[in-house]
């Protein structure tokens, strides 16, 4: 590794040719004259070459790590002088061979592709590493930071030339990798993992988690390539010619073969597409054999300011070009201008063999590790790594095991997590979520609530959590316990789920919001449009037994008991004669049920105390069946409830991305209102994606139903073409939500004279069943406001004669996106 410079003035030299002496290996210097490459032990001597300068070949000794620093002096040739008339032309694909030649990379895709030959196997060493950019030395001097000086003081000049980095995160897997083609599956063992621990206080599996994500493995062959989550277009996707303009820079021979070496830039550079080189064979194959992608500084990415790969390709023993090296480095920052994080991912693959591969390796879940990873001795890594740590990242290790045992950090730590996470720890318990400290409504009037949790340090197998609420107003107390055991000795927030849990819940909801066991009462869901008056008071016992398999299909099996009591203006009436009416108190019901859920090729973030899925092409799948049993639990009704919900997001690069949910459900029996399908309805001020944000609560009932919610996300495509908007980097969505459904005649109390009647407001029924019109609202909004801020103006478009109801709403919401 090393850099390569002009040995007159100092400057770096980019896409300097390096060439290695009985080896098919080659690179290029990138932007600011760096480069990297692996060699074996046959390989003595590199050369340094580029037009306009003089060559220069070294000696490689047989040391594991040698860093160059090359300086290649001018070369001087007298030429005459050629006046050179041109007229720049538009940009056209018809004659073009440039654009000829990427159609026969494009066509050649599936014979180079990683998925191209039936079975493959190699070894992959991955080093992720975090550092701060910035003026270290104002917060070194702050009395509650000057104790961690030292922290800050590993610097790395080498990774950003001309800023001294510093080290805080650094990660190494060791795994072996295997591939069969038909059926198509994937293995990742884990043989050795190696990460800094910052403690208990930060949650070192969500930071892996969510950089594994952002850091997401490349491949060119893809036709849509997600990097840091937005979709690109690949520059050798079917329909690519389209996005980019493709200029041939140069022809190559290295070790007897032809290279071909392009550049592409996207025809428009304010889309999110790529720029970069592409060097391919030109063999009849038309393989790549190296790759730098970039992107555009007009390009709209958010907090991603910059990033940059390298990925190199070597042949194998049956002429096919495997990934053999990649190299990422980004930028990250609030701000344009501003201090931030920088992030390099590298990979190096060793020991590819495309025999073919017993079925007994492709057993387990997809991701598995041997015994006890982490566990690996200093001699182990050292005899492993392609590359020896440098002496910052060394560093970065004892670093974090100097701070945990400082007092002092824990003690700074524990407040950090009380003011980010709502948690205080308090031993074995987590005191907590803040947020939900307190809150008000219009049945409770003001209510304070205090509540935590159980962790690791009470056991890894037992989980508690629960609440204690009280209203001043109906001076009643709410309270929730529920307690978790896991059977394979893991958390039960951890992959895959093996756990029974029990849990028992006395509070107060709005209708159709019986789904309870969060903690919905924060002080900021307190505010709410219109004046909602319909409450229930609810009494929930559940015991369910959760088992998730390693191909990411799960099933819970699962009875619960419900008795339900109206609250606030919300009564239960029966009119079995016209002068007579009959007040029912409650409604108790009992039920078993089983649910399956299918999300294949999942992804998450996963954490000590919580589990988040992470969007990606594939859909999501859930089932479920309830079966009403009267007598159960001292249940009143006997019933059969259907819901299917499918949610699927969809890449339409460069357009965005669309996030879709279907969903529908049938419920057999005759049963009250209250026991009936009530649609979600949203009345706070924050918008919601899988409610309806101008239905009225409990404004609908239906005994079977048909759902489709879509938001569009654009990122940007439209606004990065106007300037002012482009600078505030402001992005545009649009959504639609409808509902079909209906009520049978047995159910709804204006066939049915025995039925319990819809609740009214001032003498008005408020509540009503779709009549063979869908319930439609949409809506068009901006977010990425100051970075996180959505808002969204929505209109409603049917059942606009119900009485209270809104026609148009503008509702906000936070949305982090990179």
């Amino acid at each position: 590794m090393g850099k390569v410079a002009d040995s007159a003035t100092g400057t770096p030299l980019q896409n300097v040719s390096i060439t290695l002496k009985n080896s098919p290996r080659g690179t290029l210097t990138d932007p600011v004259g760096k480069f990297s490459i692996v060699v074996d032990r046959s390989v003595k001597r590199i050369t340094f070459s580029i037009t306009g300068f003089h060559s220069r070949s070294y000696i490689l000794s047989d040391e594991p790590s040698q860093e160059l620093t090359v300086l290649l002096s001018k070369s001087y040739t007298a030429l005459e002088d050629v006046v050179v008339n041109a007229k720049m032309g538009k940009y056209r694909n018809k004659n073009n061979p440039a654009v000829e030649f990427i159609r026969q990379v494009i066509a050649h895709k599936s014979r180079n592709g990683p998925f191209a030959i039936p079975y493959s196997s190699y070894l992959e060493y991955e080093k992720t590493q975090m550092f701060t950019d910035g003026p270290w030395v104002r917060i070194t001097q702050n009395f509650l930071l000057k104790k961690f000086q030292f922290f800050f003081e590993n610097t790395d000049t080498t990774v950003v030339p001309g800023k001294r980095l510093n080290s805080v995160y650094l990660q190494e897997i060791l795994s072996d990798n295997f591939f069969r083609k038909n059926p198509e599956k994937n293995k990742k063992l884990i043989a050795a993992q190696k990460t800094v621990d910052y403690g208990e206080y930060i949650d070192m599996k969500g930071i892996q988690g969510a950089l594994h994500y952002l850091f997401d493995d490349i491949n060119i062959y893809d036709n849509n390539i997600t990097a840091f989550t937005k979709q690109f277009v690949s520059p050798i996707s079917d329909f690519a010619p389209a996005f980019y303009m493709y200029f041939i820079r140069d022809t190559l021979i290295e070790n007897g073969l032809r290279i071909v070496t392009l550049n592409f830039a996207p025809r428009n550079p304010e889309d999110l597409l790529f720029r970069g080189t592409l060097s391919v064979t030109l063999d009849g194959n038309y393989a790549v054999t190296e790759v730098r992608l970039g992107v555009s500084k007009h390009v709209n990415m958010n907090y991603v300011r910059n990033f940059e790969l390298n990925q190199q390709f070597e042949k194998d023993s049956s002429d096919h070009y495997h990934l053999a090296q990649s190299d990422m480095l980004a930028f990250f920052s609030p701000f344009p201008k501003s201090p931030g994080l920088f992030g390099e991912r590298k990979i190096y693959i060793s020991k590819f063999s495309d025999t073919v591969l017993s079925d007994h390796l492709f057993q387990g879940p997809r991701l598995d590790s041997l015994p006890a990873p982490s566990r690996q001795s200093g001699i182990f890594w050292g005899e492993n790594r392609p590359v020896p740590l440098s002496k910052s990242q060394a560093q970065t290790y004892s670093n974090a095991d100097s701070l945990l045992k400082m007092r002092s950090y824990r003690r700074l730590m524990d407040f950090a997590t009380l003011y980010f996470v709502g948690y205080k720890s308090a031993g074995k318990f987590d005191i907590g979520p803040v947020q939900t400290f307190y809150s008000f409504n219009s049945v409770e009037g003001q209510r304070l609530q205090i509540g935590g949790r159980s962790n690791y340090k009470l056991s890894k197998r037992f989980y508690l959590d629960g609440y204690l609420g009280y209203g001043f107003k109906d001076e009643r107390f709410k309270y929730k316990l529920a307690g978790s055991y896991s059977f394979n000795n893991q958390s039960v927030y951890s992959y895959p789920f093996n756990y029974v849990q029990a849990s028992y819940l006395h509070d107060v909801k709005n209708p159709g919001q019986e789904d309870i066991f969060s903690n919905g009462n924060t002080f900021l869901s307190s505010f709410s449009r219109g004046y909602n008056s319909n409450w229930l008071y609810s009494d929930i016992f559940r015991f369910s037994f959760v088992h998730e398999f390693g191909n990411h299909l799960s099933y819970i099996l699962g009875t619960k008991y419900w008795r339900q009591q109206p609250a606030g203006s919300l009564t239960y009436v029966k009119e079995p004669f016209p002068q007579q009416l009959d007040t029912i108190p409650e409604i108790t019901t009992g039920e078993i049920s089983l649910t399956l859920r299918w999300a294949p090729n999942e992804q998450f973030f996963e954490s000590k105390v919580a589990r988040r899925n992470i969007a990606n092409k594939y859909p999501i799948i859930i089932f479920q069946y309830s079966k009403g049993i009267k007598g159960l639990y001292g249940g009143e009704y006997s019933y059969d409830a259907f819901h299917l919900n499918i949610y699927k997001r969809i890449f339409t690069s460069p357009l965005g991305f669309s996030d879709v949910r279907l969903n529908a459900g049938y419920l057999s029996g005759t049963l009250p209102f209250p026991l009936l399908i009530i649609p979600s309805a949203n009345r706070s001020y924050f918008y919601s994606e899988t409610s309806f944000n101008l239905m009225n609560v409990e404004e609908f009932v239906v005994d079977h139903y048909a759902g489709l919610n879509i938001d569009h996300f654009f990122n940007g495509f439209f606004f990065n073409k106007v300037p002012l908007l482009k600078k505030l980097r402001l992005r545009e969505v649009i959504a639609a939500k409808i509902l079909y459904g209906g009520l049978r005649s047995e159910n709804n109390p204006n066939d049915n004279p025995g039925q319990m009647l819809f609740p009214s407001t001032n003498g008005i029924t408020s509540t009503y069943s779709l009549t063979g019109q869908p319930y439609v609202e949409a809506s068009v909004g901006i977010y990425n406001i100051f970075s996180i801020i959505r808002l969204d103006l929505i209109k409603r478009f049917t059942y606009l004669n119900h009485p209270s109801v809104s026609n148009w709403g503008l509702l906000f919401s936070t949305n982090f996106s990179f």
